[in-house]
């Protein structure tokens, strides 16, 4: 039950107080993730200085599941390299397939909440929204090179 009430205190704080959930007018990377199944909709805005994360941002609606793990993930990866993002989102995805470590889920700190998702299918999708997001705006970067 105490892995319950962290998941559920972890998901409310970042659903009701989210830091990382407005405009963003410098942002030079910018990709909007919708989950069609659901409804919910997200505009990712990253700022990346010498392929450093320093800022990002998110705004859009969604499910509570979908904008706090989009929040939680912007709190792990403003001031990460892009690869080291990219890492993360790996690591997150591998997760919630229940492929990770005990050493890698310490390093996704609060994002490790969302680790029994896996265990709700119809909720996946919203879990992972802003990680494919990122994932998909750093690759094409990467790409577009």
């Amino acid at each position: 039950m105490d892995n319950r009430a962290l998941y559920n205190e972890i998901l409310l704080e970042h659903n009701m107080h989210p830091y990382h959930k407005h405009e963003l007018e410098d942002a030079n990377l910018v990709l909007e993730g919708v989950n069609p199944s659901c409804g919910d909709d997200i505009f990712l805005k990253l700022k990346v200085e010498n392929d450093t994360i320093v800022d990002g941002a998110f705004q859009g609606s969604g499910c509570a599941i979908s904008q706090a793990s989009a929040d939680i993930m912007l709190d792990l990866i403003i001031g990460k390299s892009k690869s080291e993002a990219l890492q993360l989102a790996d690591m997150f995805l591998r997760m919630i397939q229940g492929q990770i470590t005990d050493e890698e889920l310490e390093q996704l700190e609060e994002a490790s909440a969302l680790k029994d998702i896996s265990h709700m299918p119809a909720r996946v999708k919203c879990a992972v929204l802003g990680w494919h997001t990122m994932e998909e705006m750093l690759n094409h970067k990467e790409d577009s090179k």
